[in-house]
């Protein structure tokens, strides 16, 4: 490995034609697929010629496919350089400061509840089904659907009682 480090330069001088932004990515792309090739043993110099200039000659050709396939590839023939990417959005990016400010009074309104209901009311926003969050804690489907109603009864009243 360290005679292909070594040869970097002329990795990097092939790879010159690549965006700054995305050379160390198709660099690396290059030493990892010259390692995997002398693992497997395609790496079979002619005996004649000098051990380094080899080396180079092959390092030259492997970074020479990968520059190539990344020219090719959709992303960067897609690519669309813009200095102001969000003056491009037709609308506001992002929720609004009223939404920001409903759920910053839902979290606090939340955070007053009893740790019971908390903890119910946050497992309904995980990626797992209620099913499998009443089987983990050993419990019934239909008490952790009943729980779940409860604390959503809590938190309306809680807001209720809030905006008041």
């Amino acid at each position: 490995m360290e005679a292909l480090l070594a040869e970097r330069g002329i990795v990097r001088s092939t790879l010159a034609g690549i965006p700054k932004r995305d050379r160390a990515d198709v660099e690396q792309a290059v030493f990892i697929g010259a390692w995997s090739a002398i693992r497997r043993g395609m790496y079979r110099p002619n005996p004649k010629d000098d051990p380094r200039d080899a080396l180079r000659k092959w390092l030259h050709g492997i970074a020479w496919r990968q520059a190539a396939k990344y020219l090719d590839s959709a992303y960067v023939r897609r690519f669309i350089l813009d200095p102001q990417p969000l003056s491009r959005l037709r609308g506001i990016v992002g929720p609004s400061l009223h939404a920001q400010v409903e759920a910053r009074d839902l979290l606090r309104a939340i955070e007053r509840l009893e740790p019971r209901h908390q903890e119910i009311l946050l497992a309904v926003d995980t990626p797992e089904t209620l099913s499998a969050y009443a089987a983990q804690r050993g419990m019934n489907p239909f008490t952790a659907a009943s729980r779940l109603r409860i604390a959503r009864e809590a938190l309306a009243l809680r807001l209720r009682r809030w905006r008041r």
